[in-house]
């Protein structure tokens, strides 16, 4: 008798259309997932996040168009790669308020990346 094949054992492959998130955007993620909040309590959720994770929270402001669907932004420093240098990432709280995403800086956000570097060199230099 030949074995047969269950979809247990068939690898599934899955697509989104999306690029997969680095590791260090998913870990962010991932402890963000639970956020129950609103807006009052989007910046101690993302804080609380990016220290978890050895990294800054740099400040959030109103999302004001700079990302669509959002109603504020974070910026925030998280370690990158097995260096451990540290990267900034945007998270955004949704337009209902209840729900947080991270992302990459784009072409979109450039700007706001530029003054979140910036912020952080006059840290430094303090």
């Amino acid at each position: 008798m030949l074995p047969t094949q269950t979809a247990a054992d068939t690898p599934v492959a899955i697509t989104t259309g999306e690029p997969a998130l680095p590791l260090e955007l998913l870990e962010l993620e991932l402890s963000l997932d639970g956020f129950s909040g609103n807006e009052a309590g989007f910046a101690e959720a993302v804080r609380t996040a990016a220290s978890q994770l050895g990294g800054d929270y740099l400040f959030d402001l109103p999302a004001s168009g700079l990302a669509d669907d959002c109603l504020r932004i974070a910026a925030l420093r998280v370690p990158k790669g097995d260096e451990g240098a540290l990267s900034v990432v945007f998270a955004l709280l949704d337009a209902e308020g209840s729900g947080i995403r991270v992302e990459n800086p784009d072409a979109k956000t450039e700007g706001l990346k530029r003054f979140a570097d910036a912020f952080v060199d006059v840290l430094q230099r303090i």
